[in-house]
């Protein structure tokens, strides 16, 4: 259970590398007004999604501990990120302060995972 359990974290890591990898790469066109949500990014919140989801299920039936309210708190910001991004996902060009506000909750929520014990 443990190598399958470590298998969905890494998963799960490539998903937050993309969803912030994206973030990232479009802030000099932020900048300029011209950002636009990639696929990598749309990817990579649904793939935080699904192996998260997974994760909470494997941990749960490995009788591990895990803290519902940190999960949902989670869940909540990447349900706010996945929706924003799914349906600006076709526009041009995207608001600075939408694109700022998905970058913000992508890192919050990596703190969230890491700081919250």
């Amino acid at each position: 259970m443990d190598v399958l359990i470590h298998l969905f974290v890494g998963l799960h890591i490539i998903g937050i590398a993309s969803l912030l990898g994206g973030f990232l790469t479009q802030m000099k066109a932020m900048g300029e007004g011209t950002a636009r949500f990639t696929p990598a990014m749309l990817h990579g919140a649904l793939t935080m999604l699904i192996t998260g989801v997974a994760l909470v299920g494997l941990n749960q039936a490995d009788d591990q501990s895990v803290n519902n309210i940190k999960i949902g708190v989670k869940l909540a910001l990447l349900v706010v990120i996945l929706g924003l991004v799914y349906v600006k996902r076709d526009e041009e060009r995207v608001d600075k302060g939408l694109f700022g506000l998905v970058g913000l909750l992508t890192t919050a929520n990596v703190f969230i995972a890491v700081l919250w014990t």
